[in-house]
């Protein structure tokens, strides 16, 4: 038997095992890939990653495959990232981190030379795992900045707020899926693909990345400013109709072939050249190890992070059995809103409680209470499509408002957001994992990765206060009788 084929085969079997143990987070890419028009494009990075070795085929013959313990340090370094993106529920973590095992795999059980050849192949794998929606906000405002001025251009009355543009006879609101985040996600990896395979030269194949975002971005402006223009010189119903036709199968592609006929004067790389020279990669590695001893390593070293996360899975602690909203100085309960009905949404809270408050003057302002006593995956404080707003929700974010504090300090983040009729909300928000109270979504996920992997206490609390309308007064005044968010927080959680 070659040694190709012994390593192909010791190979195999490592990802496959790998791809077994991980399975819960294999389903999930799989679901993302098929089911998130954002993240489609990552069905075919596979088979983009295949033909690519595939192409390099002659020249991988000529290398010899030998087993490379440093490659552990990568299989540890991949372990080690879905250990903590288990532990603070963040699926990006975990993706990447089994992504990274799979590549050092095939660094131990292949070697430097062939790790190497493949650089390339195995460093574009890392555009399987979905990343970018934090893109979506500022896309969302680079839109709307390029529709405005589009839209007065051409002669039609239009006046923004936040997201939302009132031209015509219409309201339109610039949502995440107009944000162009999709294509601009997909052209990224679409440009360091063409940038591989067409150029040689760094400076242009930076040039490259550039114009293959910036072209999205403005093309997506001009999509939205379109679709307006349309539904004010016909009908919303034709506009949006024709919209999705575009959106959905020429936009990107009119992209596509926009960026390729831009660079295509300056590729310096002919189709043919090979995609490394092999006789550069013949030098026998230090640190070899036996193919067997390489491929047991790998998964030992993989199993370690799995069993670990099995040992701290089970240190959820107790919550009390009943909790009711706090009593407030000056503040008296009434019923909740039927005109603007509101709820954040939290399905995987333990406890959950909503209510409304009014003062003398008959101010009122909604308080809503969720506590976790634990968090995983489908159980968590910050996930998407959860919290103020939820998926399909008739209450769009319209903008951002400067942060609220409470009497300490601690920081809450507030939004407004608007529904049909048309009613308007004011919502500030604050979480609160162990000792730490944030308005930080990031500062959530690394809170409760520390308690998760060094033992402290699980338990995590979101408050939300809530105004119809734009005056935020009534949020502060109550804040001022309510005390601290963080002493309201560990008492509905069982901790004071």
């Amino acid at each position: 038997m070659t040694a190709w084929r012994r390593h192909g085969i010791a190979l195999a079997v490592a990802a496959v095992l790998i791809l077994l143990t991980f399975h819960t987070d294999v389903r999930d890419l799989a679901q993302i890939w098929w089911n998130s028009t954002t993240f489609g494009h990552c069905l075919f990075i596979g088979p983009v990653v295949a033909w690519l070795i595939w192409q390099r085929r002659a020249e991988l013959a000529q290398l010899t495959p030998t087993g490379w313990w440093p490659g552990l340090a990568l299989v540890a370094l991949g372990g080690f990232g879905w250990l903590m993106g288990d532990a603070a529920s963040v699926g990006f973590a975990r993706h990447l981190g089994l992504v990274l095992m799979l590549q050092g795999a095939v660094v131990t059980i292949l070697g430097p030379n062939v790790a190497r050849g493949l650089l390339f192949p195995l460093a574009y794998a890392v555009f399987l795992v979905p990343f970018g929606e934090g893109l979506e906000p500022p896309l969302q405002t680079i839109t709307v900045a390029i529709v405005m001025p589009l839209l007065h251009l051409v002669g039609v009355p239009a006046v923004v707020d936040g997201v939302l543009i009132h031209a015509g006879r219409y309201y339109f609101e610039v949502a995440e899926a107009c944000s162009g985040a999709k294509f601009v996600i997909a052209m990224v990896a679409f440009g360091v693909l063409v940038a591989n395979l067409c150029f040689l030269s760094w400076k242009r194949r930076a040039i490259f990345l550039v114009v293959s975002v910036v072209v999205p971005v403005i093309a997506n402006g001009f999509r939205a400013f379109g679709t307006i223009w349309a539904a004010n010189l016909t009908s919303i119903e034709a506009a949006t109709g024709l919209d999705h036709i575009v959106y959905g199968w020429v936009f990107f592609a009119l992209v596509m072939a926009a960026v390729l006929a831009i660079g295509w004067r300056w590729f310096d790389r002919a189709p043919d050249d090979p995609a490394f020279d092999p006789a550069t990669l013949q030098a026998t590695p230090r640190h070899r190890a036996g193919l067997p001893i390489a491929t047991a390593l790998t998964l030992v070293t993989v199993a370690v992070f799995p069993t670990w996360s099995t040992a701290i899975a089970s240190r959820a602690q107790a919550l009390p059995a009943h909790i009711d909203l706090p009593e407030i100085a000056g503040w008296h309960r009434v019923p909740v809103s039927t005109r603007a009905p509101w709820t954040p949404y939290y399905p995987g809270a333990d406890h959950y409680l909503f209510g409304r408050y009014a003062d003398a003057s008959g101010a009122t302002v909604d308080m809503s209470i969720a506590v976790f006593g634990n968090q995983h995956e489908g159980k968590e404080l910050i996930a998407f499509g959860t919290g103020v707003l939820r998926q399909e929700d008739r209450w769009v974010r319209v903008a951002d408002l400067p942060g609220i504090s409470d009497s300490v300090g601690a920081r809450g983040s507030a939004m407004r957001i608007t529904a049909p009729g048309p009613v308007e909300r004011i919502v500030a928000t604050w979480y609160r994992v162990g000792d730490t109270t944030t308005q930080d979504d990031t500062l959530v996920k690394i809170e409760t990765m520390k308690a998760r992997l060094l033992g402290g206490p699980q338990r995590a609390v979101a408050i939300h206060l809530s105004v119809e309308g734009a005056d935020p007064r009534p949020i502060a005044r109550f804040l001022t009788a309510l005390g601290p968010i963080g002493p309201v927080a560990d008492h509905a959680a069982g901790m004071r």
